[in-house]
């Protein structure tokens, strides 16, 4: 099967889950910075949670370039990925709206570490597909990112009963470390090319 389509409702989703955060973000109603300051936990919840849908959608892009094709397998793997990935509007925003509670970030962190693992089984679905010589499994590797990420954000849930804070860090620090686009895909593309 070609994969343009896989690839533009994914985008769409995408776009779709942006502008579902964006909107929760209410204009204060009086016109003074207090008012404005006042939406500072929704902000910030905000643009964490674009960094990261960013990151996602940067990734993905490079993870479809390799692939030749796609199956049925792929197709569910991506919608298992995309579920995962809506939630993030609903758990920005109860994050936001509580002040970083105890529960919110550790609800939020559940949902980043689902949708990590999500996109690893996607990963794997289309380097099973790809068959041993797979660039996608060559560029990956050992997937080192991938697996301390997994880690970092079971940690984070489990600190936020304890310090919200320190996991609201571990969150910050993931998409920091993800913040760079992975260039192992675009350097075995590369290589391939030449």
């Amino acid at each position: 099967m070609n994969k343009t389509r896989l690839e533009a409702f994914s985008d769409g989703v995408l776009a779709i889950i942006i502008t579902i955060m964006v909107l929760e973000l209410k204009v204060p109603e009086e016109g003074t910075f207090e008012a404005l300051f006042a939406l500072a936990p929704k902000f910030v919840s905000y643009v964490l949670s674009f960094l990261y849908i960013g990151i996602y959608w940067n990734n993905h892009h490079h993870m479809l370039h390799s692939a030749k094709h796609v199956n049925g397998k792929i197709l569910w793997a991506n919608l298992h990925l995309l579920f995962w990935l809506s939630l993030v509007p609903f758990t920005t925003a109860w994050m936001g709206e509580n002040h970083f509670s105890q529960a919110s970030i550790a609800l939020y962190g559940l949902d980043l570490l689902l949708s990590g693992l999500a996109f690893v089984m996607l990963q794997t679905c289309i380097i099973k597909s790809q068959g041993k010589d797979s660039l996608l499994k060559k560029a990956v590797g050992k997937d080192l990112k991938g697996k301390a990420s997994a880690v970092l954000y079971s940690s984070a849930i489990v600190c936020s009963f304890f310090n919200e804070w320190i996991s609201g860090a571990i969150y910050v620090f993931v998409a920091l470390m993800w913040l760079i686009p992975d260039t192992r895909i675009e350097k075995v593309l590369t290589e391939k090319e030449n």
